[in-house]
C-alpha cells in the first residue's frame, strides 16, 4: 500500500528519546520542551512559542488568551478541519461560517467581509494543504474592524506569504504536529504569538492556571493540563533539525504531480495563491465531476494507493446543522481527493499514482 502520509523518522529522533528515558525526563519537565520551543520560534520567526499537547487545544488557548465568551462570534470556514471549529463551542461562542475560494481552497475574503457584525471577536483563518490566501489583507480587515485574527497553521508549516511565515500575521497562530503533518511528534501542537503578555496568559493556561511557578499548588484561575511531554517535544526539536530538507521534498512532489497532470483537463491540481510559497502539506486534486470522485478512491484503494476525500462541510454536521449554502464549499468538499505526500514518498510510486489516475481518466467520461 502507498500510503497517504508516512511520517519520516531519523537516527537523531531515536537517540533523543533514548536520552529522555534514560534520564528519567519522561514528563513535561524536562530539557527538550524549551529547545524545541526555541528552535520553533527560530525557524517561524514569531517571537514566543509554547508547546502543546494537540493543536485542537492550541486553538481552545488561543480562544481563551482573547478572552472569548459566550454568544461572542467567531468567524470560520465551513471547509476546514472540525478541529478548527469546535474548540468555539468549548466557550459556548458561536462559530459564523463563512465560503471558500474555489481556486485556492481558502477562506473566502469577499463573503468574510460581509459576515462581519458588531458581535464578531474573532476570525480563525486556516491556511489549508500547506496554501495560503492574503493574510496581509485578512489582517487589515481585523485591524479596521478591531477584532482578532487567529491563524490556523496546521497544514502551513513551511508556508510564506511575501517571505514571511506563516502564523506571523495574526495575534495567535496554532500549528499542529499529528502524524501526518510536516513534521510530527505522534500528538502536540504549539501556540505562537509576538505578544509577551499573551505568551505568558498561554502559558499560564496550559499549566493549571498555576499562580506562580515558584510556588507550588497556588492558583488564580482555572486552567487546562494542555502541557506537552518532554519525550513528544524531544522527536519535535530532533524534527526540526530536518524541516528545510521535509520541505524541498515536498515540494519535488508537488512538481513531478503538476508535470504529470499538466495535459489532463478533467483535473485541477491545487498549487500556490499568489504571493504564497506552499509547504505542500498534502497534494489534492479537483475532480469536475463529483459522481466520480468515490469511484475513483475506490479504484485507487483497489491498487494500492491510498487516498482521503477532502474535508467535509462543518455546518452541515449534526452538532452544527445550519442551513445555508456555501457554493464553493460544497465543492470542494464533493470533489477533491487527497494524494499520497510524504517526504521520503519514492519516484517509482509517484509515477503509479499518476499512472493508474491517468488510466481512470481516460477510461471514464466526464
Amino acid at each position: 500500500m502507498i500510503q497517504l502520509y508516512n511520517p519520516l523518522i531519523s537516527k537523531q529522533v531515536i537517540q533523543n528519546v533514548n536520552k529522555c528515558l534514560s534520564t528519567n525526563w519522561i514528563s513535561s519537565k524536562g530539557p527538550y520542551v524549551e529547545k524545541f520551543e526555541k528552535s520553533f520560534s527560530k525557524f517561524t520567526k514569531i517571537k514566543y512559542s509554547i508547546s502543546v499537547c494537540n493543536g485542537t487545544a492550541a486553538i481552545h488557548l488561543a480562544l481563551l488568551a482573547l478572552d472569548i465568551k459566550r454568544n461572542d462570534e467567531i468567524i470560520v470556514p465551513t471547509f476546514t478541519y472540525i478541529a478548527s471549529v469546535n474548540p468555539i463551542k468549548y466557550l459556548n461562542a458561536k462559530p459564523v461560517f463563512v465560503d471558500s475560494d474555489r481556486e485556492n481552497f481558502q477562506i473566502n475574503i469577499n463573503d468574510l467581509r460581509k459576515k462581519i457584525s458588531r458581535k464578531t471577536k474573532a476570525i480563525i483563518c486556516p491556511h489549508l494543504y500547506g496554501n495560503m490566501t492574503d493574510v496581509h489583507l485578512i489582517k487589515k480587515i481585523c485591524k479596521q474592524k478591531r477584532i482578532f485574527l487567529i491563524e490556523d497553521c496546521a497544514e502551513s508549516l513551511g508556508s510564506y506569504y511575501k517571505k514571511n511565515h506563516s502564523g506571523n500575521f495574526g495575534d495567535i497562530a496554532t500549528f499542529s504536529f499529528y502524524g501526518n503533518k510536516t513534521i510530527t511528534i505522534g500528538e502536540g501542537g504549539m501556540v505562537c504569538t509576538n505578544n509577551k503578555k499573551i505568551a505568558k496568559l498561554i502559558f499560564k493556561l496550559k499549566t493549571q492556571g498555576v499562580s506562580s511557578p515558584k510556588r507550588f499548588y497556588q492558583h488564580d484561575i482555572v486552567g487546562y493540563n494542555y502541557r506537552m511531554t518532554n519525550i513528544c517535544a524531544a522527536i519535535g526539536f530532533s524534527q526540526m533539525k530536518i524541516i528545510r530538507s521535509i520541505i524541498k521534498k515536498k515540494r519535488k512532489i508537488f512538481l513531478i504531480y503538476k508535470n504529470g497532470f499538466k495535459k489532463i483537463n478533467n483535473i485541477f491540481l491545487l498549487g500556490e495563491s499568489p504571493n504564497v510559497k506552499s509547504s505542500f502539506w498534502l497534494n489534492v486534486i479537483l475532480l469536475k465531476n463529483n459522481k466520480l470522485r468515490e469511484k475513483l478512491m475506490s479504484f485507487l484503494k483497489k491498487e494500492n494507493i491510498e487516498t482521503r476525500p477532502t474535508f467535509g462541510e462543518v455546518h452541515k454536521m449534526p452538532m452544527y446543522d445550519v442551513n445555508k449554502n456555501y457554493k464553493n464549499s460544497k465543492l470542494l468538499s464533493e470533489r477533491g481527493i487527497c494524494l499520497p505526500s510524504y517526504p521520503h514518498l519514492k519516484l517509482k510510486d509517484q509515477k503509479k499514482i499518476i499512472s493508474k489516475i491517468k488510466k481512470f481518466i481516460n477510461e471514464n467520461k466526464f
